[in-house]
């Protein structure tokens, strides 16, 4: 399963990360590394690795704080993120889940313990990914990835119109009332009923005009 997967290793250890390198590399994992939690940062925007590992104790700036740093840009908020920390105490633990951490290891690191982790981490991943990603004939969204697939073409979507699309196909048939779609879409934004006919409007254009139905003084449907 590893072949594709790419892991930022953070550590101000110089050989611990070549420890790490070396093993997650002979699992066939991609490995790029950073010795602070500003050089990961940059790295990351650049590497946007499927997991980083990160120590906690570094200097200029902590791996709690990257992490905190990191769960704030748009293209790296759902990396996993799992911590190595040679501290035992609980409110290490709790700083970085708090910040935003998907799992921990303790050191000394024993490597197939750390591996078995990082694959059940990247294996959770993955099953959320398919649970955030509807098929219904040539139309794929992947709402974990911003992603619109027509006919295998890759489209764009502005954000409300891919949330609205993603809505409707949820419940394929489902009539949605313009309230409901409102409420779901625009969350507590004030928005008339131009705005949806708007929206849907412009989905349409993309996919044809046949998948969503206009249900006259009520709501849309998604037809298959």
């Amino acid at each position: 399963m590893s072949d594709s997967y790419k892991i930022l290793l953070v550590d101000d250890e110089k050989d611990i990360l070549e420890f790490l390198s070396y093993n997650l590399r002979k699992e066939s994992f991609t490995v790029r590394t950073a010795l602070n939690g500003e050089l990961a940062i940059e790295e990351a925007k650049i590497f946007k690795p499927d997991l980083i590992i990160m120590d906690v104790m570094m200097p200029e700036m902590d791996g709690v704080t990257a992490c905190a740093n990191i769960r704030e840009i748009v293209d790296l908020k759902d990396v996993l993120i799992l911590f190595l920390t040679a501290r035992s105490e609980e409110y290490s633990e709790l700083a970085g889940f708090d910040a935003g951490a998907d799992d921990y290891v303790t050191k000394p690191i024993k490597p197939k313990l750390l591996i078995s982790r990082i694959k059940a981490l990247l294996k959770r991943n993955k099953k959320k990914e398919r649970e955030n990603s509807i098929i219904i004939g040539d139309i794929e969204v992947d709402k974990s990835k911003h992603l619109l697939l027509f006919k295998k073409e890759e489209l764009h979507l502005a954000r409300k119109e891919f949330n609205l699309l993603y809505y409707l196909m949820s419940v394929p048939g489902r009539v949605f009332t313009r309230e409901e779609i409102i409420s779901e879409i625009w969350k507590d934004t004030v928005v008339g009923d131009r705005t949806i006919d708007v929206h849907v409007r412009k989905i349409r254009e993309k996919i044809g005009e046949h998948h969503i139905k206009t249900i006259k003084g009520i709501g849309y449907k998604f037809d298959i």
